[in-house]
């Protein structure tokens, strides 16, 4: 029997909407997987419905948004929306991509710990990562 601690971190990675690249995420999922987390990465093209059931049928500690269509004030509130609706309010989401930083607090009110800019250290994702699953 595996214990709580020694369990893997496990996040999803997820696409949300009609962006079409997805270096970035593939990029952080790697870093993730290669720092012991189990990583579920989506796929391109995610509704809002998907990412939150993928979520929950996953059973995830915590959700990582990539949004480069510049539509993550949108996405992300209907994403937020849903996981509280399927009892996963207090899951931990962090958002990446292009989201310029007059979006950070609002966003941040909706429920986001985090935004990751370009060219952030894959390090820094993971150590906010860590400390903040609880």
């Amino acid at each position: 029997m595996v214990s709580e601690q020694e369990r893997k971190i496990r996040v999803l990675v997820a696409k949300p909407g009609l962006d079409g690249h997805d270096r970035g995420a593939k990029v952080v999922a790697r870093a993730l997987r290669d720092a012991g987390f189990e990583v579920i990465y989506t796929g391109l093209r995610q509704t809002p419905e998907q990412v939150a059931e993928a979520a929950l049928q996953e059973d995830v500690d915590a959700v990582g948004l990539s949004i480069l269509s510049g539509a993550h004030m949108r996405l992300t509130e209907e994403i937020m929306k849903l996981l509280k609706e399927r009892d996963m309010g207090d899951i931990l989401v962090v958002l990446g991509g292009i989201i310029p930083e007059e979006d950070y607090e609002p966003l941040k009110k909706l429920g986001v710990k985090a935004v990751f800019g370009p060219g952030t250290p894959t390090s820094e994702i993971i150590d906010f990562i860590k400390s903040h699953v609880k």
